[in-house]
C-alpha cells in the first residue's frame, strides 16, 4: 500500500508540473568540463568550478578557462573527490576560498574534509591550503559524503555530511541517530572549523557540539530562502527525495521513517505513522525519485515572477525543478520542471540574475540560462 500510494502521490505531483517547451530561457552552452561538481561566483563574475578528479578551473562567463594551482590531493573514488568550493563572507578583504573534497585513511577507509585558503587570483592560485573539519569516523565505501558548504549572514559555516550508506538497514546503529559521529548530520560551524557557539547539542561536547541538525541521509544541497531559513535537498533512499526546512536541534528521521524504502527492498514506515512527532517530515518530497545535487533560492531581477523560488538541480531526472516556497508557513510546492536532457549536477544565480547550471560527468557543460 505505501509504495502505491508514494509512486501515486509523485506521478500526479510530476505530471502536473512538468513544463512544456519552449521554456521562458534560452540556454547557452559556455564551456566544458571533467565532471565538474560546484561552481562560484567571484566578485568580479568570473567563476570558480571544481572537477571531481581533482582540479579547479577560473572561468570567465565567455568560456576561458585557467587552471588554478594548489588544488587538494583527493582520494578520488566512486562518489569521492573534489566537491565544494565557496567564498568566505569577507572574501573582497580576506582573499579566503573553503574547498570540500574526500581524503583517504587507513584501511581502506575515506572521509570527507573542509578545508580553506588564499585565492591568489594573479597566479591564479590557492595558497596555505589547510584542512579544518573532518567528516568522523572515516568508513569503508565511496558513498554520501555530500560536503557542501555554505555561510549565514553571521559568518557561521554550514556543512552537510552524509551518513556514507553505513548502518543504514540498521536504525539502532545508523550514524544520523546518534551523536558520538558527525555523519548523516548538518554542522553548524566558526569559519575556522570549530564547533560554533550556541548549537543545540553543545552541553554534551565532544563532536556533538558541532551538530546543527541530524538523521539526514545524503543531504547534497543548502541554502538559505530570502528570510533567513535554512533549507537542505536530500537524496533519499529508494523513493522520497526529501526537501526539508532545518531546523536548530530536529531530527529528519532517517532511517527510522522515509517516504521511501530500502534498496533491497525492506520497508522503511512513512513520515506520517510518526504520530509522536519525534521526527520533522519534509516540506516536499518526490516519488519517483529527481535524485537531486544541489539548491539555490532565486533573488535576481532577470526572472522576477520567480523571485524566492527554490531551483534544485537533479541528476537522474535530468533536470533543473523550481519549487515555489512560502517562508511564512513553510510549504512548498513543485511548480515546473525543466527537463535537460542532461544530468544536472548544480545550479547558482549568476550576479546578472541569470541561473547558472553545470552537467554531471566527462564533458560537463557550464550552461547560461538566460530570459526568453
Amino acid at each position: 500500500m505505501k509504495q502505491l500510494s508514494t509512486f501515486l502521490a509523485g506521478l500526479v505531483l510530476c505530471s502536473s508540473c512538468m513544463a512544456q517547451e519552449p521554456y521562458p530561457f534560452v540556454s547557452t552552452p559556455i564551456a566544458e568540463f571533467n565532471e565538474p561538481w560546484a561552481l562560484e561566483f567571484l566578485p568580479d563574475g568570473r567563476l570558480l568550478i571544481t572537477e571531481k578528479s581533482g582540479t579547479i578551473q577560473l572561468v570567465t562567463q565567455d568560456g576561458q578557462k585557467t587552471e588554478v594551482s594548489g588544488a587538494p590531493t583527493v582520494d578520488y573514488f566512486f562518489q569521492g573527490g573534489l566537491g565544494d568550493i565557496v567564498l568566505h563572507p569577507d572574501f573582497a578583504n580576506n582573499k579566503t576560498v573553503y574547498l570540500s573534497f574526500v581524503e583517504a585513511g587507513p584501511n581502506e577507509t575515506r572521509g570527507a574534509v573542509v578545508a580553506r585558503g588564499t585565492l591568489n587570483l594573479d597566479a591564479p592560485a590557492i595558497e596555505g591550503l589547510e584542512i579544518i573539519w573532518r567528516a568522523l569516523p572515516k568508513l569503508e565505501g565511496g558513498l554520501h559524503f555530500s560536503h557542501r558548504i555554505l555561510f549565514d549572514s553571521e559568518g557561521h559555516m554550514f556543512v552537510s555530511a552524509g551518513e556514507r550508506n553505513h548502518n543504514s538497514e540498521d536504525p539502532a546503529n545508523a550514524p544520523g541517530q546518534a551523536l558520538d559521529n558527525n555523519l548523516g548530520k548538518i554542522l553548524r560551524l566558526n569559519d575556522d572549523g570549530t564547533a560554533a557557539a550556541g548549537n543545540p547539542f553543545a552541553a554534551q561536547g565532544g563532536i556533538a557540539a558541532e551538530v546543527w541538525s541530524m538523521g539526514h541521509r545524503n543531504p547534497l544541497g543548502i541554502a538559505f530562502d530570502p528570510a533567513g531559513q535554512l533549507w537542505n535537498i536530500e537524496m533519499a533512499p529508494r523513493g522520497g527525495d526529501e526537501l526539508n526546512l532545518v531546523t536548530a536541534g530536529a531530527n529528519y528521521g532517517y532511517p527510522y521513517v522515509s517516504n521511501g524504502n530500502h534498496y533491497n527492498g525492506k520497508i522503511i514506515p512513512d513520515h506520517d505513522t510518526d504520530t509522536e512527532g519525534k521526527y520533522v517530515a519534509p516540506k516536499a518530497w518526490w516519488n519517483p525519485v529527481i535524485s537531486p545535487s544541489s539548491v539555490m533560492f532565486y533573488t535576481g531581477d532577470a526572472f522576477a515572477d520567480w523571485k524566492g523560488n527554490a531551483f534544485i538541480s537533479g541528476l537522474s531526472s535530468m533536470s533543473i525543478i523550481r519549487v515555489t516556497v512560502n517562508a511564512q508557513n513553510g510549504t512548498a510546492t513543485e511548480a515546473q520542471r525543466f527537463v535537460m536532457g542532461k544530468r544536472i549536477r548544480g545550479v547558482e544565480q549568476g550576479p546578472d540574475g541569470n541561473i547558472w547550471a553545470i552537467e554531471d560527468g566527462a564533458g560537463g557543460r557550464l550552461l547560461k540560462l538566460s530570459p526568453r
